[in-house]
């Protein structure tokens, strides 16, 4: 198989996995719910929706969460050019698996955004009386009159790693005694795609971000200028 099918298997695999996994707790759990995996306390699944960006940051109203959705379709379209270029011109295999990753994260994503809101008869969406986004109560269900309209839906998470919990130490100053939490960020295997392939990129670019040497054919020649002190022996 070659590279560049290899890519795409690889998107595809996380794409499918992502929608899989975010159909599967949409459609059987109640927002806020939380599930232990595996009896284990420091894995489990805490479906929350997320109208924004990553971390929960909001972009203002219903306008602003459009922009945002064409924001990263734009970002996706380019993306796709991008990782074409990166194929075509041969650059090394590990640097393609970092820029699959990110984006197969963009697309997970951006597929919520894009038509979560039409598709699901409930959803976090915005209200304008109240000027916030607002939840709702039971499961959602697939519906043709979707909770919100296209560009508009919130993107579903549920992983949750609360791998230590504590409270700080009351001489630490200003937050003495207050709740501590590693790791508390309730995320998405989209959002995992993106942050493996970012920092692993970070951490490895001069490894990384470089194009394949195109090894010489061993013909028996050389290319190497000989001069006319080089003595044959």
């Amino acid at each position: 198989m070659s590279k560049k099918n290899q890519l795409i298997l690889l998107i595809i695999l996380i794409l499918v996995a992502d929608q899989c996994l975010k159909l599967w707790v949409k459609l059987n759990h109640p927002t806020g719910e939380i599930i232990r995996v595996a009896g284990m306390d420091w894995f489990r699944l805490h479906f929350i929706e997320n109208p924004g960006m990553a971390w929960g940051w909001k972009f203002g109203n219903e306008t602003g969460k459009a922009i945002l959705t064409l924001f990263r379709l734009v970002a996706v379209i380019i993306g796709t050019w991008y990782l074409g270029k990166f194929i075509k011109e041969k650059y090394a295999y590990g640097f393609l698996v970092c820029a699959g990753l990110i984006y197969a994260g963009a697309v997970g994503n951006l597929i919520d955004s894009l038509f979560y809101g039409v598709i699901f008869d409930k959803g976090l969406h915005y209200s304008a009386i109240l000027n916030d986004y607002i939840g709702y109560t039971g499961i959602a269900t697939f519906s043709s009159e979707g909770y919100s309209s296209l560009l508009h839906g919130s993107v579903v998470d549920m992983l949750y790693f609360p791998i230590l919990q504590g409270h700080f130490p009351e001489w630490f100053p200003f937050i003495g005694g207050n709740a501590f939490e590693f790791f508390s960020p309730i995320f998405n295997i989209a959002d995992a795609s993106i942050s493996v392939g970012v920092i692993t990129l970070f951490l490895f670019q001069q490894k990384l971000i470089r194009k394949e040497t195109q090894e010489v054919p061993a013909t028996g020649t050389t290319n190497s200028t000989v001069s006319d002190q080089t003595q044959i022996l």
